[in-house]
């Protein structure tokens, strides 16, 4: 009988088999893009997946000073995939970030932080995996300038599916353009990106991912969702990686851009990122039960730790300051943390389209696409966990339509923060949940606060913004 190939040695002979020319290392940063660099097949082999590639450090956000540069990754043979947007034949495999003098996994390596929060899910005997689904919604742009200089800046987006293109002189113009927050499923010519969609679709499966559907979003001026299968924790935020990369390059191929900004268009929805969880052990899925809209007291718990740490999660899943001009009221967007069935203005909902104990899950209605994801997904299963073991209560449901609430009503209903700095400072006062099992250090929360606070939040606060020329030229 033939020995059975590893993964690393199935990996060599893909390779091998298939005449591929470059393997490419993609990687991530500390805020949330993916890195790369890529050699040549005739310096790839076998000890690639032991001894890995040096690179420096210095040079990515939020990692190595200059006199500590040297790091080490290390791919990832479970991960590989052909990419379909490199005219040589190339491989791409995620990799892991490791200290080159000890060989340990790097603490600010956000995959290394998702294992740990996976390992530590093992630990506590709860479950054996969390399985995460992410609907990363994302605008698709036949434009897009933006500048910003001492003496001016400016940004503008074009879509022919834009609404404030009605009168455009498009030689013809010929109509059908989704009127504001009614992008919702409308059949072409009003849905104009179908094909691209179905194109891009097609990237994923050969890539390995499994889709379950595709449709136009709510906004106007291309507003698009590609719904991804769910996965464990590690896959999920790979997959959410490749998705980016694979849906930005089929726009891209078809002279179209794509942007994953939660809030890019003014006056119409913003792109959120539901986060669907549920736990297993053995095979058997945790989250069914006989408690409100069919949860076992561990989901109930589960949520529990979510509401309770949904200010300083937020830090996680939402952070960009750009976030907060998407969770604004009325817009569909879930600022007041509350939890309940099929209820889509609260943070939280339990899907009910199924009664099936395997289709039984939590959606977590507030994060967006900006996020990291590898850092979101284990922040949220560590909240989901600290209210499992110190089973905290999540109070009564609200299955109210909340944006037509009284104020009187919603007084006692908590919101999501503000801003960016508030929910930063939220997580600089709540964050010890994440600290369990060294999944999160303390170091990487420091960090994480500094690099917002010093690149982005205070930036923002000294850039003059257009809108105010408008409210304070003539004053």
């Amino acid at each position: 009988m033939a020995k059975a190939l590893s993964t690393s040695e199935m990996v060599l002979k893909y390779i091998k088999e298939n005449n591929i020319q470059f393997v490419d290392m993609k990687f991530m940063d500390f805020p949330g893009q993916w890195q790369h660099f890529t050699v040549p097949v005739n310096q790839f082999d076998a000890g690639s997946f032991e001894d890995g590639f040096g690179f420096d450090g210095s040079s990515i956000r939020g990692w190595k000073v200059i006199n500590e540069s040297d790091m080490l990754i290390i791919p990832d043979a479970e991960t590989m995939f052909l990419d379909p947007f490199i005219d040589a034949p190339t491989i791409s495999l995620i990799c892991d970030v490791y200290e080159p003098a000890t060989k340990e996994k790097y603490s600010r390596c956000p995959r290394n932080i998702a294992q740990k929060a996976e390992s530590f899910l093992l630990s506590t005997g709860i479950a054996d995996t969390a399985y995460f689904g992410p609907e990363a919604e994302f605008f698709v742009f036949d434009d897009v300038r933006f500048d910003s200089k001492p003496n001016g800046c400016f940004y503008v987006v074009d879509s022919v599916e834009g609404r404030w293109n009605s009168g455009r002189d498009e030689a013809p113009n010929l109509g059908y353009k989704p009127r504001f927050k009614e992008g919702y499923f409308p059949v072409p010519p009003t849905d104009q990106l179908m094909d691209l969609r179905n194109e891009m679709v097609l990237n994923l499966i050969k890539c390995g991912i499994n889709v379950e559907a595709q449709h136009h979003e709510v906004a106007s001026g291309g507003q698009c969702e590609i719904d991804l299968h769910f996965q464990p924790i590690i896959k999920a935020a790979d997959q959410l990686l490749m998705f980016k990369y694979i849906v930005k390059n089929t726009a891209r191929k078809n002279n179209r851009t794509v942007t994953y900004m939660p809030k890019p268009i003014v006056g119409d929805n913003g792109s959120g990122m539901h986060v669907h969880t549920s736990l297993w052990k053995k095979g058997k899925p945790l989250f069914a039960g006989n408690g409100y809209a069919g949860l076992s007291e561990s989901a109930l718990y589960f949520i529990g730790g979510l509401l309770k740490h949904a200010a300083s999660l937020i830090a996680f899943t939402n952070p960009t300051t750009n976030s907060f001009k998407r969770l604004v009221p009325g817009y569909e967007a879930p600022v007041n943390l509350a939890y309940s069935q099929r209820n889509r203005s609260a943070a939280i909902r339990i899907p009910m389209y199924s009664n099936s104990p395997k289709a039984k899950r939590v959606e977590f209605r507030c994060p967006d696409p900006s996020c990291n994801p590898y850092l979101a997904f284990s922040a949220i299963l560590m909240a989901g966990i600290d209210g499992i073991i110190n089973r905290i209560d999540p109070g009564e449901p609200l299955d109210k339509d909340i944006y037509d609430m009284a104020p009187e009503e919603l007084k006692n209903v908590p919101s999501t923060p503000g801003s960016l700095d508030a929910a930063l400072k939220a997580l600089a006062e709540d964050h010890e949940y994440l600290l369990k099992g060294d999944v999160f250090t303390e170091d990487v929360i420091e960090t994480w606060i500094k690099y917002k606070v010093e690149k982005e939040i205070r930036p923002m606060a000294l850039q003059p913004h257009p809108f105010e020329f408008n409210l304070y030229y003539d004053v």
